[in-house]
């Protein structure tokens, strides 16, 4: 409590410098609350002190303060217009401060309410500087400006979460509201990356959990920033404290923050209302129970009832007031009085409510006796020194010894005579009012028969709770033989006064029935219970009081000196119908207190006023107790001044307290929505106490409270603010119980106008929950605050219920939600639309491309408002399901309109908005409910003929460049053309994999694309040596099947047509290309040279590699799944097979015709031929004279050299080893079959020489080549071979017996000098 100087101080600084605010303010501002406004210049209004502002003491004229006005009736209506606000200022301040005395005695005796403890913790939210500074350290954080160390997944994540979450516009209109907490932002993280989590691989020896707890102390780390978590922790435990339960001084602070008291004016009243002496708040209490019960039984008499929905219930009414009277009474009973009285409780509490609730004629059920006040008194007695010890000798043992009449005895420690000092504390417990206390001084015996210890003196004390604490000089009383006479102690004696004593004190009295003889007595005001109080005389030594009078139903007041009474100068009494009893005190101050206490005992309505003012203190009798007296006038005396005096005194019985808890309820709340939790509407545990104790306290209807209250959340919630539907529910509730007579107390009274407002606030909350399901996106933003949306729809449920029993059917519920849904659905893509920016591009020539990359933006928006539906919303709607699902395709709808739109103005045959349907069909076919759904079938429909035309367009494209290509084709390997190819870049992942058609395609078959195989395709196909016109091909079939494919395309038959179409077509585009390389094939080898010139070309081992690919690829493009899979692909294996074979049968049977060229050569040495006969003999003449060269090795080895080089370039240049295999396989078979012919046709002739050396070396070249390339024994040993090897061997034998030696070392024998020299 501060210092009263220091408050009166303060408060008039504080006027000075408010009066300095509002220096042009007319006169009647400035009056001071405590004088009238003098002179026409101030008349009729009281300035204010408080919250009015400007404030000055006494009227002065203010027209030279203010300019010039140009016309005196502006002039005045402006005045009055002034005068007139300052006026309702004015009331209001003082219906503030009213309205703060009664919080102010609730807060200080409270006994109804307590602060609960078992209230949901609210979070401390999040403001718009705070989510300003959340945002930049999470961009710091994605620049790399932070230490915190995050893989590529975490970082990832948080983008997302930046992006989505702490840009959107809808967390920044939340922060506004006062609705989003630090909690709800790291619960949406959370959420958001569980799913991300999830869906990694698995790691050994690293769990999920483990990920998730680590990424969420990373984000915490980044939701910190640089401060110091311990400190943060101390000031959220500080707060979560405050939160919880808060002390009166803190109560005291928030209510004068909340009505407006200035600190100045609080001390005034605490001070004036003795919020410090409970029992004068009990007292209060008691005189407001008993203004309440007279209030009622008034109301009864007079018939003013309030306007009740049933006649009946006035009588009910009644009964209900005194009913909670009986309750409060009986709450104030149950407050402890002491911590050792005996427990007397009023047994008329328990009588039936037909009767009067306190009768204060009928003594004899209530009568107190003797035994039922029961005082406990604690005792300290300290001894501290003996003076006058003068006859013993200084090293004499002295000692004291201590005890309470009927109580246990004590001693001191012992000590010398020289220096008798202790300082030694006795305690003791006693319960009598007077108790005698005696304090006995000893010295030890020295002689030898003495048996106890001598005293040498003594004194009794009767000390009481009014006596002085300090130590005090008493005279001992000693023997008349002791030499020392004057012995002095010094003792210190304090006495507490136990808490049921209330007052005590010697009085002088006389009564009727009671202390019938006038004499002083010391008397004791006893509280025996809250409502029992008993005025006690006691004597000397007794515990039980002497004389009680039981205050029940008296009056205390001051009274004058009553004649024929000596003694006493300070007169009072206390009335009764039939009684009478005067008291007198020695002194004014005594007086004041004695009746100040007895009046808060009495419970009585007349408040005595002293007959004259506060005397000076006395200074024989100006001990500390006494100083209580003028010290509470003072305060008195200082409120008045200051205008508060009216607001103390006011009967709280005659305000409206229904009006006076709506407005401190209205802005408890307003209050509460502006400090630093996320309340959503919910008081703190410390509001919740004050409002409770004072509905409780001044009989506020329940109904009434609730009514108030939901109109001032849904005002609220109205203006933005996010409130708590939960709570809403609650008030409401209860509301609908208490108007439908439904309540778990029973049936209550219901006035007309609670009713009619119960039903206009159904009306408004019906109306605020429609709405905020309309637009639950952003009412309740990704699921915040957490179960919000779910209780608005539990809520909406229970508001269109007709009472408080029948259920609605939920048909009625059904169409209500369905009928907002639609509206959502409205709602959201029109924000969807306007966030994109579709609108701006209305009225503008937009080009058809600039359209549809807005569409496709546009999509991505839809489907992630869908999945955020399906994230965060969707469980609330979970008994609804079926109508998001209708919500989502209304939302789709609406977004079907702009995309039709879009794809309208697309000039005809282009593929951009392919990307389109692949990123909703993608989105849909994976969601259930939606997939083939309303929407998506729309889909389908739109782009399914443009599908079937792109294919038929791409078909007649593949048709004319197999065409165009095999009349253009060089046959040069891939390899080699694609350095000269232009660049040609990958297709993009995320649009089709095929290549663009040209926009203006003539009439009839459309032109080919313009473009080659790409040079990345060699790696696709692992081919290098095919042509550039079947790779191409390839690359066409196989990107135009995998971009059918990632369509996915949900119409199952559909899709299987469009599969089946894409086979059919590539199985006819192979054969085609396999035929037109067959006829090339044939061709090419028929424009070769037939001689041993001929050297296998390049083109002819790339028509094979074609072979090759066109086989490979069938697998792949011709297949068809389920049942089917071989349909097409026999069909194009068997004509591969087929043709492969014919192509190796022609190059087999150029290769024989070139052998039978050479057969052919020979064949002009046969046996009997001119040629023959010329040919030896010229060669034997000239071989006499030059060296001749061996006739016929020429031929030989220009055969061998050229089967070697066409092994060489079939091998090395076609990828098909099985095919080269057939190849030698039927080459080799071919050759020996044609030599073998050629001996035969000779069987009768004997070869040349030189046929028979050049046979020798070309059978074996041949065989040890074609061994080589891996010809099979069996092929290479066959029966033909044996022939053509046993022929010549034999002619080898003739011709070395005929010729001797003609052979010159070539012999069918093996020899590896031969093999050396061939080599």
């Amino acid at each position: 409590m501060l210092d009263p100087s220091s408050s009166e101080e303060e408060s008039e600084e504080l006027v000075e410098e408010e009066s300095g605010k509002e220096p042009l303010a007319p006169a009647a501002a400035r009056l001071s609350p405590s004088r009238p406004g003098e002179g026409p210049g101030g008349g009729g209004g009281a300035g204010g002190g408080g919250s009015g502002g400007g404030l000055q003491p006494g009227g002065r004229g203010g027209g030279a303060a203010r300019p010039a006005s140009p016309s005196p009736s502006v002039a005045s209506e402006k005045e009055k217009d002034e005068l007139e606000r300052l006026q309702r200022e004015e009331e209001e301040r003082k219906r503030k401060l009213q309205l703060y005395v009664f919080v102010m005695r609730c807060i200080a005796y409270p006994f109804n309410a307590k602060q609960p403890t078992d209230m949901a913790r609210r979070q401390q939210k999040i403001s718009k500087q705070q989510l300003q500074t959340i945002k930049d350290r999470f961009q710091a954080f994605l620049n790399g400006e932070t230490q915190i160390v995050a893989d590529e997944a975490f970082i990832n994540a948080v983008q997302s979460y930046y992006e989505v979450f702490l840009k959107s516009d809808r967390v920044a209109r939340m922060v506004q509201s006062g609705g989003c907490s630090a909690n709800d932002s790291r619960e949406v993280f959370k959420k958001h990356i569980e799913k991300r989590v999830r869906s990694l691989p698995e790691i050994d020896g690293l769990s999920k959990e483990t990920v998730l707890s680590s990424w969420m102390a990373k984000f915490d780390a980044i939701y910190r920033g640089e401060e110091d978590p311990r400190k943060q922790q101390a000031r959220m435990t500080a707060s979560a404290a405050s939160e919880l339960i808060l002390s009166k001084e803190q109560l005291y602070e928030m209510f004068q923050n909340i009505l407006g008291i200035k600190k100045f004016e609080h001390q005034l009243l605490y001070n004036a209302c003795q919020l410090d002496n409970p029992d004068e708040q009990a007292a209060q209490i008691r005189r407001e129970l008993d203004g309440r019960l007279q209030m009622a039984e008034q109301i009864a008499k007079e018939r003013k009832f309030p306007k009740f929905v049933s006649k009946e219930m006035e009588n009910m009414y009644i009964e209900e007031l005194k009913s909670s009277v009986n309750l409060l009474m009986a709450n104030l009973e149950s407050m402890p009085v002491s911590k050792g009285g005996s427990e007397f409780k009023l047994q008329k509490l328990k009588r039936s409510h037909n009767t009067s609730i306190i009768d204060m004629g009928e003594e004899n059920e209530n009568q107190l006796s003797k035994s039922d006040v029961v005082l406990s008194f604690s005792l300290e007695v300290v001894i501290m020194e003996v003076q006058g010890l003068k006859s013993l000798a200084p090293n004499r043992i002295v000692y004291c010894t201590m005890e309470v009449e009927g109580g246990e005895k004590l001693q001191t420690d012992q000590a010398e005579a020289s220096k008798p000092t202790w300082g030694t504390q006795g305690d003791f417990t006693t319960t009598h009012a007077l108790p005698a206390v005696k304090v006995k001084l000893f010295t030890e015996s020295t002689g030898v028969l003495a048996l106890e210890d001598k005293e040498l003196g003594r004194v009794v004390l009767h000390p009481t709770p009014n006596s002085p604490k300090q130590s005090e000089w008493h005279k001992m009383t000693v023997s008349k033989n002791c030499p020392d006479q004057d012995l002095k102690i010094k003792l210190a004696v304090r006495m507490d006064k136990p808490q049921n004593m209330k007052h005590s004190g010697y009085l002088w009295a006389i009564g009727k029935n009671v202390w019938k003889r006038w004499k002083k007595r010391f008397f004791v005001l006893v509280q025996v219970s809250q409502y029992t109080f008993a005025m006690c005389s006691y004597r000397e030594k007794k515990a039980e009081p002497q004389e009680l009078l039981q205050l029940d139903g008296y009056t205390v007041d001051y009274t004058d000196p009553q004649p024929g009474l000596e003694g006493g100068r300070a007169f009072f009494n206390a009335v009764k119908e039939g009684d009478t009893v005067i008291f007198a005190s020695d002194d004014e101050q005594d007086r004041i207190l004695w009746v100040q206490a007895m009046y808060r005992a009495t419970g009585q309505s007349h408040k005595p006023v002293p007959p004259t003012q506060v005397q000076k203190l006395n200074a024989k009798g100006g001990n500390v107790p006494q100083l209580d007296a003028p010290i509470s006038q003072f305060y008195a005396d200082r409120a008045q001044k200051h205008g508060m005096d009216e607001f103390i005194s006011s009967n709280p019985c005659n305000f409206d307290h229904a009006s006076l808890f709506e407005m401190v309820q209205r802005l408890t709340l307003d209050h509460r929505l502006n400090d630093s939790y996320s309340c959503l509407g919910w008081f703190s545990p410390g509001q919740v106490f004050v409002l409770d104790e004072y509905c409780a306290r001044n009989g506020v209807r329940g109904c009434h409270r609730h009514l108030c209250y939901l109109r001032d959340l849904l005002e609220r919630a109205e203006n933005g603010a996010m409130i708590d539907p939960t709570l809403l529910h609650y008030s409401f509730a209860f509301c609908a119980s208490h108007v439908h007579g439904n309540r778990p107390d029973g049936i209550g009274t219901v006035t007309v106008d609670e009713k009619e407002r119960f039903e206009e606030i159904k009306e408004r909350l019906r109306l605020l929950l429609e709405n905020q399901i309309t637009h639950f996106r952003y009412c309740f933003p990704f699921g915040r605050p957490e179960g919000a949306l779910k209780a608005t729809l539990s809520l909406l449920e229970r508001v269109l219920m007709k009472d408080i029993v029948t259920p609605v059917p939920q048909e009625e519920v059904k169409t209500v939600i369905r009928k907002c849904l639609e509206q959502a659905a409205l709602v959201n893509y029109t924000r969807l639309s306007e966030y994109a920016k579709i609108e701006e591009n209305v009225g503008r020539l937009v080009t058809p491309a600039k359209k549809l990359e807005d569409t496709i933006r546009l999509a991505e928006l839809v489907i992630e408002v869908l999945q955020q539906n399906e994230e965060h919303h969707a469980e609330a709607f979970a008994w609804w399901s079926d109508l998001m699902v209708e919500h989502a395709e209304t939302f789709l709808s609406l977004f079907a309109v702009d995309m039709d739109a879009a794809l309208e103005v697309q000039p005809p045959d282009t593929w951009d908005s392919f990307p389109l349907f692949q990123l909703l069909n993608d989105s849909l076919r994976s969601d259930y409910n939606l997939c083939n759904g309303k929407f998506h079938k729309h889909l389908q429909d739109l782009f399914a003929p443009l599908v079937v035309r792109y294919v038929d367009l791409m078909e007649s494209s593949i048709a004319q460049s197999i065409h165009r290509g095999f009349e253009r084709e060089s046959w040069e390997p891939v390899k080699s053309l694609t350095s000269n190819l232009p660049n040609v870049n990958l297709p993009n992942v995320n649009l089709p994999k095929v290549p663009n058609l040209p926009v203006n395609i003539p009439l009839g078959i459309p032109q080919m694309p313009s473009f080659s195989a790409p040079s990345w395709m060699a790696a696709i196909y692992d081919s290098d040596n095919g042509s550039g016109t079947s790779e191409d091909l390839f690359w066409k079939l196989d990107a135009l099947q995998t971009f059918i494919r990632d369509l996915h395309w949900p119409e199952e038959e559909f899709g299987k047509h469009l599969e089946q179409r894409l086979k059919l077509m590539a199985s006819d585009m192979i054969e085609s290309c396999v035929k037109r390389t067959r006829i090339a094939f044939e061709v090419k080898l028929q424009k070769t040279s037939r001689s041993t010139d001929f050297r296998v070309p390049q083109s002819i081992c790339t028509m094979f590699n074609v072979m090759v690919d066109a086989k490979a690829q069938s697998t792949k493009l011709c297949s068809m799944e389920m049942g089917q899979e071989h349909q097409y692909h026999s069909k194009i294996d068997e004509l591969i097979e087929e043709t492969v074979k014919e192509m190796i049968t022609l190059l087999v049977a150029k290769f024989v015709t070139i052998l039978e060229g050479v057969l052919a050569k020979l064949s002009r040495y046969d046996e009997g031929t001119l040629f023959s006969s010329f040919l030896s003999f010229t060669v034997k003449a000239a071989s006499k004279y030059v060296d001749v060269p061996k006739p016929g090795m020429d031929v030989a080895d220009a055969y061998v050299t050229f089967v070697r080089h066409s092994q060489d370039v079939l091998r090395d240049k076609v990828n098909e080893e099985m095919y080269i295999e057939r190849l030698f396989d039927q080459w080799y078979t071919s050759s020996m079959n044609v030599v073998c012919t050629w001996l035969t046709d000779r069987m009768d002739l004997q070869l040349h020489i030189y046929q028979l050396k050049t046979l020798i070396r070309i059978v074996k070249k041949t065989y040890r080549d074609f061994r080589l390339q891996g010809v099979l024994d069996s092929t290479l040993n066959s029966k033909t071979y044996e022939t053509i090897r046993n022929r010549l061997t034999v002619e080898e034998a003739t011709a070395s017996v005929s010729e001797g030696g003609g052979l010159q070392g070539i012999t069918m024998k093996d020899s590896d000098e031969e093999d050396e020299e061939d080599d």
